[in-house]
């Protein structure tokens, strides 16, 4: 992989009364170096900000962090209205945009919003659908005519605009291959890490469909959710019983991460806390301590 390509990043609260911490805590993050900000995309849920009204909101007040709906909610959001969002948020903040995506997963609750039940199949046949359509109305070109299984669009100007890179959170193995063949990133689930089956399993997916579909598999980023705890002192263990990282100290923080990108293929981590979004001291630490004190040891190795 690309270690300059490493990128660290937030998950915020997404709820209505916390919109003034969502706030203060991205522009703490931009003003630390971070690289992005997430939030979920849960539009059924009356307490939660609409992702991307508030990513926009957001982008607006900060200059670098970029912004990422962890992940779309693809069933509500329509493909081509997707395609203009994302090109028209990275118009607006010179391309601070990432466009997070998912096939669907609690469709109970997707199905209350009014939008038809698709199987576990089609939903992942309508993903990969979407992330090639999203790109078709984006950089310029010609009108789109695209009459596909899921999407349809006749004679649409693309936006001028090149779409954002996109991160998928797949799960299971046929949308693992779909972030093979046509993504640029992939976040994997359940706050898997780099030691855990989930990834050691799923990433080979990944790379064999990239490789099948003419694609550098190092080309397609890893990045990982992680919950843990930045503590004052070191923890005796980082891992749980079934290994899960935990966190530690901020040495602790920069030699597993340093460990992760240089032998196990990571280029990112989204920081929560083990209750949402990490609190003023523990994102402090982890922008203005271990993000940089990471990027500083994988250069070293670089050179």
């Amino acid at each position: 992989m690309r270690t300059h390509e490493v990128v660290f990043g937030f998950g915020a609260h997404g709820g209505v009364d916390e919109t003034p911490e969502l706030l203060r805590l991205a522009r703490r993050a931009d003003r630390d170096g971070l690289d992005h900000f997430s939030l979920s995309d849960h539009p059924y849920l009356g307490g939660h900000l609409d992702a991307y009204a508030a990513i926009g909101f957001v982008l607006g007040r900060t200059r670098t962090i970029a912004g990422i709906a962890n992940v779309t909610n693809l069933p509500t959001r329509p493909a081509p209205m997707l395609a203009r969002t994302v090109t028209s948020l990275s118009a607006l903040s010179e391309g601070r945009i990432v466009l997070g995506m998912g096939a669907g997963g609690l469709w109970d609750r997707i199905t209350d919003m009014g939008v038809p039940r698709l199987t576990p199949g089609e939903a992942v046949n309508a993903l990969e659908e979407a992330i090639v359509l999203v790109r078709k109305l984006s950089g310029g070109g010609p009108p789109v005519t695209h009459h596909g299984r899921h999407y349809r669009v006749d004679e649409i100007e693309p936006a001028p605009v090149a779409a954002p890179p996109v991160w998928t959170g797949s799960v299971g193995p046929r949308s693992l291959a779909v972030t093979g063949r046509v993504a640029d990133g992939w976040i994997p689930g359940h706050a898997a890490d780099w030691l855990s089956d989930r990834y050691v399993t799923s990433r080979p997916i990944i790379d064999e469909a990239a490789t099948a579909a003419g694609r550098d598999p190092r080309e397609i980023r890893t990045i990982f959710n992680l919950p843990g705890r930045v503590t004052d002192r070191p923890l005796a263990t980082t891992r749980d019983r079934a290994g899960r990282w935990i966190g530690g100290s901020v040495d602790q923080w920069v030699d597993e991460l340093t460990w992760a990108v240089l032998n196990h293929g990571a280029s990112g981590f989204t920081l929560f806390s083990a209750d949402g979004a990490p609190d003023d001291v523990t994102l402090g630490r982890w922008g203005a301590e271990i993000a940089p004190a990471v990027r500083e040891a994988i250069a070293k190795e670089a050179r």
